[in-house]
């Protein structure tokens, strides 16, 4: 039988274990450069995003993470939100045995204003998530890789039932079988890849196999998992409120604001309804100028009208998206 003292021992080390917590701040850092959503990294070979823990000398959650973005990337961070709060319990770091809260923020910025720096680099954020870019088409990714593997996957279940809930899981987040693709389910699709084994991270340290022809580049721990929900938030988000023009410089083309709208949804709008919809809204003002460098006849220049957001709630740039 356990005397006082070692039950004693034992309870604490029990409360020791459970208040073993730790909070990581990361940043989903985001600029529009020459018509290509990319996001700010760090690391070898761009694996992951800007980030540090929490510490008691932050004065708040939002300045820890301005801290430690601006010291790994020389970035100081204009606008941000919270994105998310990470707390499931396989993200426990198993040499130290402590529960690890991951508390992700979105910014947003522009490319240029970033210092050039080795120890930070600029990626496309189809570079990870090449079955997001629908621009073009259905990138042959889907059907040529993901959707057999995804067929594969529902398959092998057991029970009927299952092989017919994974199956139209799929379906219904990749658009298979003439459904309509919805470029807000960024997260659901990598969270499906990730529970089929499809991405390196699902399988890494295990037995199983390379993945070296599943297409994305990965990164380290979640941080793939943060930036698909930094993205599927900016998606939603340019629908009712005007966040895109952060990512826009001082003055602009109706075409430049078009092809950073597509580049973020990853599908094209239809432009005569885009450009009636911003006007209608009264969004943005012609600053008198005009830029000639644009294989026609010169087009005029426009600025967000900043009033707008104190004059009235507004919707943000809507997505009219062609299905063509």
């Amino acid at each position: 039988m356990q005397n006082k003292k070692t039950l004693a021992k034992n309870e604490n080390a029990r409360n020791d274990r459970g208040q073993a917590v730790s909070a990581d701040l990361i940043a989903v850092v985001i600029a529009v450069t020459n018509g290509e959503p990319r996001v700010l990294t760090i690391g070898q070979g761009a694996s992951a995003l800007p980030s540090g823990p929490f510490e008691l000398d932050h004065r708040s959650l939002q300045s820890g993470l301005r801290a430690w973005v601006e010291r790994q990337t020389n970035h100081p961070l204009g606008y941000v939100e919270q994105l998310y709060t990470f707390a499931d319990r396989d993200r426990i770091d198993d040499e130290h045995v402590r529960r690890v809260i991951s508390i992700s923020y979105l910014g947003l910025t522009r490319e240029e204003q970033t210092e050039k720096s080795a120890a930070h680099g600029w990626r496309s954020w189809y570079d990870y998530f090449p079955w997001e870019d629908h621009r073009a088409g259905v990138p042959s990714v889907v059907p040529g890789i993901l959707m057999p593997r995804l067929r594969v996957w529902a398959d092998e279940a057991d029970a009927p039932d299952t092989r017919h809930d994974r199956w139209q899981r799929a379906a219904v987040a990749f658009g298979f079988e003439a459904r309509d693709w919805n470029e807000e389910l960024v997260l659901q699709r990598y969270e499906l890849l990730y529970e089929a084994a499809l991405v390196a991270e699902a399988v890494r340290g295990s037995n199983v196999g390379s993945l070296s022809s599943t297409p994305g580049r990965s990164m380290i721990a979640d941080h793939r998992r943060i930036l698909a929900t930094g993205i599927g938030r900016l998606r939603t988000k340019i629908k009712y409120r005007p966040v895109v023009f952060e990512l826009m410089p001082p003055t602009f083309t109706f075409l430049q604001l078009q092809r950073t709208v597509e580049a973020l949804a990853g599908r094209l709008v239809h432009k005569p309804n885009f450009r009636r919809l911003i006007e209608e809204q009264d969004l943005v003002e012609e600053t008198g100028e005009t830029m000639s460098d644009t294989g026609g006849r010169p087009a005029k220049r426009f600025r967000f009208r900043q009033t707008v957001l104190a004059e009235r709630t507004v919707a943000g740039t809507k997505l009219p998206l062609s299905r063509v």
